[in-house]
C-alpha cells in the first residue's frame, strides 16, 4: 500500500489547522491545533506549527518520510523576506519534502473557488482581500496600499471608541454590559481611563483581548445596536472599495466573490456587504460560499504542486 500524503496547513486564524490527505485527495486527519502560526499574533508560532504537524500525522497513522508535499497559507506572508520565519514554521525534523509557503488568502482562494477566477475577501483574525484574474493573476488590495480595517480586533476597537467617545443610545445597552464585563470596567468612566492608559502594554495581548470582543459586536448588529451597526457598515464600505479596485483588473463583467471569515461571515456584516456589491457600478457581483476551507485549499495546492489532476476533497467519514 502506498503510504505517501500530503500536508495541507491553514495557519489565517487563531488557531493552526493542519489536514493529512492521501495522493488522491482522501482526507486521512484533520487537527486544529491551539496557537496561531503567525508570530505577529504568537511567538511560540514555530511550536505551535510543527506540533500540529506531527500530530496530524501521527492521527493518521503516517510518519515524516511518508510526505510528498506540504503546502501552508501563513498569516503575515506579505514580502519575500517575510520567508525567513514563515519557513521555520514548517521546519520539522525529518520533513524533507518540498515545501510550498504561501499567504493565508492564496490557500483560501483554492479552497473557496476550486482554482476559478474570482475574489476572497476575508475577515476574521486578520483582513486581506486577494483576487486572481482569468489570466491567473494574483491582485491584493495590499498592492494598492489599501487595508479594510474588518478584522475582529478593528470591529472591536471601533466600537469600544465610539461607546467613549458618546456616540451611544438605549439601542446599545447590552453592547455596552458585555463591553464593560469583557475589559473588566465598573462603569463607561472606569473603561475609559483604562483606555487612556493604552489598555495594555503589550500589542499581542491587547489586540488578542479585542479580538474576543468582536462577536458582540457582530451579535449588536443583528439586534439594532447603533454602535455595532455603524462600526460594520463601515466595515463593508471599506471592503466594497477593495473588492472592486481588484475587480476592475478582470476581464469579465461577472466576478464572483467569496466571504471568508468569522466577522465578514456574520449575518449583519455578509448581508449589507452582499447588498453593496449588488449596487457596484463597475462589475457584477456573483456572491457566493466558500466551496471548501482553506486547510482544504493548502492541500488542493500540496496536490497541483506534485502535478496531480484535484478538484476537490474526500472528507473522512469519521468527522
Amino acid at each position: 500500500m502506498d503510504s505517501s500524503v500530503v500536508i495541507g496547513i491553514d495557519g489565517g486564524g487563531t488557531h493552526t489547522r493542519v489536514m493529512v490527505c492521501d495522493l488522491s485527495g482522501n482526507q486521512l486527519a484533520y487537527l486544529e491545533g491551539s496557537g496561531a502560526a503567525s508570530y505577529h499574533k504568537d511567538r511560540n508560532a514555530a511550536q505551535n506549527v510543527q506540533q500540529a504537524i506531527l500530530d496530524a500525522l501521527d492521527s493518521a497513522g503516517r510518519r515524516v518520510e511518508d510526505v510528498r508535499q506540504v503546502a501552508a497559507g501563513i498569516a503575515g506572508y506579505d514580502n519575500p523576506e517575510d520567508l525567513t520565519w514563515i519557513a521555520e514554521l514548517t521546519d520539522v525534523p525529518g520533513l524533507s519534502c518540498p515545501k510550498l509557503h504561501v499567504n493565508d488568502a492564496v490557500s483560501a482562494h483554492a479552497g473557496a473557488l476550486l482554482a476559478r477566477p474570482g475574489i476572497v475577501a476575508i475577515s476574521g483574525t486578520g483582513s486581506i482581500i486577494l483576487g486572481i484574474t482569468e489570466a491567473g493573476r494574483q491582485i491584493r488590495n495590499y498592492d494598492f496600499h489599501h487595508y479594510a480595517a474588518s478584522a475582529a480586533r478593528f470591529i472591536a476597537y471601533d466600537a469600544v471608541f465610539e461607546a467613549l467617545a458618546g456616540n451611544r443610545d438605549v439601542s446599545d445597552g447590552s453592547l455596552l454590559l458585555a463591553m464593560l464585563r469583557h475589559f473588566e470596567a465598573g462603569s463607561l468612566e472606569q473603561l475609559a481611563e483604562l483606555a487612556r492608559q493604552g489598555f495594555h502594554s503589550d500589542r499581542r495581548e491587547r489586540d488578542k483581548r479585542f479580538g474576543q470582543f468582536a462577536p458582540y459586536v457582530t451579535e449588536a448588529a443583528e439586534h439594532g445596536s447603533s454602535i455595532a451597526t455603524l462600526v460594520l457598515n463601515r466595515a463593508a464600505a471599506q471592503l466594497k472599495t477593495g473588492i472592486e479596485l481588484i475587480a476592475a483588473g478582470f476581464d469579465s463583467d461577472d466576478v464572483q466573490v467569496a466571504l471568508i471569515g468569522s466577522v465578514i461571515s456574520s449575518p449583519y456584516l455578509s448581508r449589507t456587504l452582499t447588498k453593496l456589491l449588488a449596487d457596484g457600478r463597475n462589475k457584477r457581483y456573483i456572491v457566493t460560499p466558500p466551496e471548501l476551507e482553506p486547510v482544504a485549499g493548502s492541500v488542493l495546492l500540496a496536490l497541483k504542486a506534485l502535478g496531480l489532476p484535484a478538484t476537490t476533497i474526500t472528507p473522512d467519514p469519521r468527522r
